[in-house]
């Protein structure tokens, strides 16, 4: 009896197994907030597109193309999200590990899509960019995927120089040489906004690497002055920037600030709570692409304030995970996969702010999407391959701090 006692006595309680399952089932196996609010932003998105698009039909620009009326749309739009949803599970399923050493092939790879690209015959060229690469059911824009590629190359080299990024020569020109020449190939397309976002998403993982303060101010410097410098140098950007200072001068405002003055009428007249869904007027072909790049004011305007607050409020929680998945990450001494979580958080950070700041007046027009939620089939699925990517991290990081192996 002596013996059989504390063996009985551990068999019906077994403290120590309980406490390790209860444990283990305070932390899901993926981060479910994460999901929702990306599925709440992209169904949102479709539903805006929808508002949007409604009239479209009846404009002669795409009455050519629009087989199902006034739903076309919205059809191609759960189209790709349905598509961006099968690509974001199968992304989620690769190591990230895999995806390090697979970062400089899709480089090189993505390179060689923005040369063919811009060559005539393989390029498909729309509203006078040449970015579209055309595979008949759906235009791919090889710029998109190079901003997901962006963050992988960048993350990578990183950690692969990471003893060198106090040096110029060694840690930061190799570097910029590959991101001077994406944006070559993206000035000749030409698209700036996407140049802009690459360039933000390399200077921020590099400062996040370590790398040498001073230099990257200096660097920071020489970037305002080539950028300022390509402004300067074309006219139509020229006239564009300075009808953005004064959108509502007479000539300004039917030509070069066109767009920006009837966003800004269409926030206006959303006032606090919008003047209902699908109440628009703005959408009625007085806001030039209301289903893409200016989504944002007609969700100002049929939503409100209210509206744009609460879509605000999405992104910010969204990008703000992003940085803490990729700081529990490096604290868990998963560099590479920290890095590029942030560097996403950059990517769709920077790109959601330099939407609104257009859609708001705050920033000069420049032909950049809503992430998530703006109207288009390669935007949606790389978006979506993005966070899976996030998605992915997470879920090591939660194997990891359970004890468990990849």
């Amino acid at each position: 009896m002596a013996f059989q006692m504390p063996f009985r006595f551990a068999d019906k309680s077994t403290p120590p197994s309980m406490d390790s399952r209860a444990r283990q089932s305070k932390m899901m196996e993926y981060d479910q907030p994460l999901v929702w609010v990306t599925l709440l932003l992209m169904l949102l998105g479709m539903v805006m597109v929808y508002s949007a698009s409604i009239s479209l039909p009846d404009s002669p620009k795409f009455a050519n193309y629009v087989r199902w009326q006034n739903t076309y749309f919205l059809q191609r739009q759960a189209m790709f999200i349905a598509v961006s949803l099968l690509a974001g599970l199968f992304v989620f399923r690769i190591r990230i590990c895999d995806l390090q050493k697979a970062a400089p092939y899709l480089f090189i790879g993505t390179l060689v899509l923005l040369v063919l690209v811009l060559i005539p015959g393989l390029g498909v060229v729309v509203n006078g960019g040449r970015r579209w690469l055309s595979l008949k059911v759906i235009n791919v824009q090889p710029s998109e995927l190079m901003k997901v590629v962006a963050v992988l190359y960048a993350a990578d080299y990183t950690v692969r120089k990471q003893e060198y990024m106090h040096k110029l020569t060694k840690g930061f020109m190799p570097m910029a040489a590959a991101v001077g020449f994406v944006g070559l190939l993206l000035l000749l397309e030409p698209d700036l906004g996407a140049f802009g976002v690459i360039v933000c998403i390399a200077m921020g993982i590099l400062f996040l690497g370590g790398i040498n303060a001073i230099w990257f101010g200096g660097i920071g410097a020489v970037l305002v002055v080539i950028f300022g410098s390509i402004i300067a140098l074309s006219k139509f950007r020229r006239e564009r920037y300075f009808a953005y200072l004064n959108p509502w001068e007479e000539d300004n405002a039917l030509n070069k600030a066109y767009q920006l003055t009837h966003s800004l009428i269409a926030f206006g007249r959303g006032e606090i709570f919008g003047v209902g869904l699908g109440g628009s007027v703005e959408k009625l072909h007085y806001l030039p692409e209301a289903h893409t790049d200016f989504l944002l004011a007609v969700i100002g305007e049929e939503l409100g304030l209210a509206g744009v607050l609460v879509v605000i409020a999405m992104f910010y929680w969204l990008i703000k995970r992003a940085f803490d998945i990729g700081r529990q990450a490096i604290a868990i001494d998963q560099t590479f996969a920290g890095l590029t979580a942030k560097g996403i958080g950059i990517w769709i950070g920077v790109q959601t702010f330099i939407n609104m700041g257009v859609n708001l007046g705050l920033l000069p027009t420049k032909g950049l999407t809503l992430p998530l939620m703006s109207y288009g089939g390669t935007g949606v699925v790389i978006n979506c391959i993005g966070l899976a990517i996030l998605l992915r991290i997470d879920y090591e990081n939660r194997v990891l701090m359970r004890g468990g192996r990849l």
